[in-house]
């Protein structure tokens, strides 16, 4: 019984900091202020002829969808007093690779959420044997640490930390896109993603102290030592 808890206990440390990553990207994707944030700082409007207005729209559009069952985007703009459609068949076929991506994610999310939630009530309620605490401190810990290694690699060469993050996720190159004339590039630079990669990282290390500091006062406060 002790070696089955040992293990369930690094289970659920390992578990901390995937759950807080990809709970981080999931927090991204959904927030709207980021991409606003990204148009206005790389003059996205400027460079594709659209109002912040449509942009916005255009942003919202993607979130629906990439929160949608639906197998395809289309969003629809107004470009010159026009309605415009905004992505080709290539960009509409990378994104739909980018909708599985992020279903992987929401998975893996759910994944660790419930294991952890079921550890906890286990430690809590039934093995009472005060692991619960160390769990908690030792995954906000890891956390942090993979979040530095990440800032680190991505502070130190992003580009390569870019392309090789594409590499390994996609299995086709619909990803390589023509920033003169495809309006995915346009609207997310390469700027606008070390910007959104920042911002799950600082969301995920701002996350962290939740578990790290609750660990560090069930092991001070409750004397889980063991």
């Amino acid at each position: 019984m002790k070696i089955a808890q040992i293990t369930a206990q690094w289970l659920f440390i390992l578990c901390l900091p995937v759950l807080l990553l990809t709970a981080s990207v999931s927090l991204a994707k959904n927030s709207l202020w980021l991409y606003h944030y990204g148009f206005e700082k790389y003059g996205v409007s400027q460079t594709t002829g659209l109002t912040i207005a449509e942009l916005d729209k255009a942003a919202k559009g993607l979130i629906d969808y990439f929160n949608s069952g639906e197998e395809s985007v289309d969003v629809i703009v107004i470009k010159d007093g026009s309605p415009f459609t905004l992505f080709n068949e290539r960009e509409v076929a990378h994104l739909r690779d980018v909708k599985s991506l992020f279903r992987l994610v929401n998975g893996v999310m759910l994944g660790t959420l419930v294991y952890a939630a079921v550890f906890a009530g286990l430690s809590l309620f039934w093995w009472r044997d005060r692991r619960l605490g160390r769990g908690l401190f030792v995954g906000g810990i890891l956390t942090l640490a993979l979040v530095a290694a990440l800032g680190i690699a991505m502070a130190l060469d992003f580009d390569r930390f870019f392309l090789q993050f594409h590499l390994l996720s996609f299995a086709n190159d619909f990803w390589m896109l023509d920033p003169a004339t495809d309006y995915l590039i346009m609207l997310f630079p390469q700027g606008f993603w070390f910007d959104a990669a920042l911002f799950c990282a600082l969301a995920a290390a701002v996350g962290a102290l939740i578990p790290g500091g609750l660990g560090f006062w069930l092991k001070r406060w409750r004397g889980e030592t063991k």
